[in-house]
């Protein structure tokens, strides 16, 4: 699973990106300030079933923080986003290929309207402009990919060679297309084999198709702090009725993430509060921040910056949570760690899937599966559930 954010330059993203991550990035107030992909490891948020158990959990990986288990998943930062992107401009290309590999998009959209279309400063921005723009290069990105050489594989797919699902996912399938994506476009669409029959216009409603199953696309309204946010985000849910906008501000993520880091509040990142631990400790300039904070929490309820992770892998790519061990009955592994494992499966997941998703080995001589709450043995076509806790039986 890989999480790409994205957007035009200079909306925050860089600053979105470092309070996921807390890794040293650039960030400055000009266009371009990412210029090589950069790549980290967030935190997705689950409730832990120790809490359920009353025992405390081990993770090997992530951590736990009463009761809330944070999971790692793979992110990228790429290259600020221009119009004209998919012929090149600015630094498009590079833009466009660091997306192949990513399962989901968090578009971060500066809601101030302080920055102009290509991430410059300006006043008065309408953020609603974003959206559209940034959809319409993917589409033209895939447009011009497909038709880079329509008229042979039309040819080929003529004299019955290939079918089109087959040859357009071959084409895509660098960028997690595959051949069922191409099928469900088709069919929504009532298109047919017959390639000379498709239009111009059939072939851009197919390609937005293709952009949304293969790279859905969640709005992070960063800059919620500001002035004029409250305004643009709520013209944004008009325009925008059937889009997912969560409002940010990766600023004031960032600066309690550090805090936290550095032993000056307790904060759990999604969260709605912090505690300061040592007031004294904290300068005027801090304790101003921190005030300020707090107040926005109070109206917005948390940050937005962990709720986007959430709804990225949660509700976008419909993932859930199981949790392998050796022990059913102390929920450990063979060194008494309580819950040491917490896997990311997509729904519909297999007690098989599981096992592989282990190890190969475990896969290959796969048994069966038991269910820890139930004790009840699963067969390999057992569908997972969110939270399942379960033992992998081997040859």
């Amino acid at each position: 699973m890989l999480i790409g954010l994205v957007g035009k330059a200079n909306t925050g993203k860089s600053t979105f990106f470092k309070a996921l991550t807390l890794a040293e990035v650039a960030i400055a107030p000009y266009p371009f300030t990412t210029l090589e992909k950069n790549e980290g490891v967030a935190f997705v948020e689950t409730d832990c079933p120790e809490t359920e158990f009353k025992k405390k959990c081990k993770p090997k990986h992530g951590y736990c923080v009463n009761g809330k288990r944070f999971i790692p998943v793979k992110i990228i930062d790429v290259a600020g986003l221009v119009p004209g992107a998919h012929k090149g401009k600015g630094r498009g290309n590079q833009f466009l290929d660091n997306l192949r590999e990513a399962d989901v998009l968090i578009h971060i959209l500066d809601l101030s309207g302080r920055t102009d279309a290509e991430g410059k400063l300006t006043e008065n921005y309408d953020p609603s402009n974003d959206i559209q723009f940034l959809q319409e290069e993917i589409d033209l990105w895939l447009h011009l990919i497909i038709a880079s050489d329509w008229q042979i594989f039309a040819k080929k797919v003529q004299a019955g060679e290939t079918k089109v699902s087959e040859e357009i996912a071959r084409k895509l399938s660098g960028l997690k297309i595959s051949e069922e994506m191409v099928r469900q476009a088709m069919k929504k669409l009532g298109l047919k084999e017959r390639l000379s029959e498709w239009t111009q216009e059939q072939l851009m409603e197919f390609v937005k198709i293709l952009r949304e199953l293969s790279k859905p696309i969640i709005i992070a309204a960063n800059k919620a702090d500001t002035s004029e946010a409250e305004k643009n985000f709520e013209k944004l849910k008009k325009e925008f009725p059937d889009t997912v906008i969560i409002k940010c501000s990766a600023e004031c993520e960032l600066a309690l993430r550090e805090a936290a880091r550095d032993k000056f509040i307790e904060y759990i990142p999604g969260s709605s509060e912090f505690k300061i631990l040592d007031e004294a400790k904290l300068s005027d300039k801090q304790k101003k921040a921190l005030s300020f904070i707090s107040a926005y929490l109070k109206k917005n309820e948390s940050t937005g910056v962990e709720q986007c992770l959430n709804e990225a892998v949660f509700n976008f790519l419909n993932y859930i949570t199981v949790y392998p061990v050796e022990n059913e009955a102390h929920l450990s592994d063979t060194y008494g760690n309580v819950l040491p494992d917490a896997f990311l499966m997509p729904s519909g997941s297999t007690a098989l899937d599981m096992a592989y998703a282990v190890h190969t080995d475990i896969g290959k001589n796969f048994i069966a599966a038991i269910d820890a709450r139930t004790r009840k043995r699963l067969a390999k076509d057992y569908i997972l559930k969110d939270r399942d806790i379960i033992r992998i039986i081997t040859k």
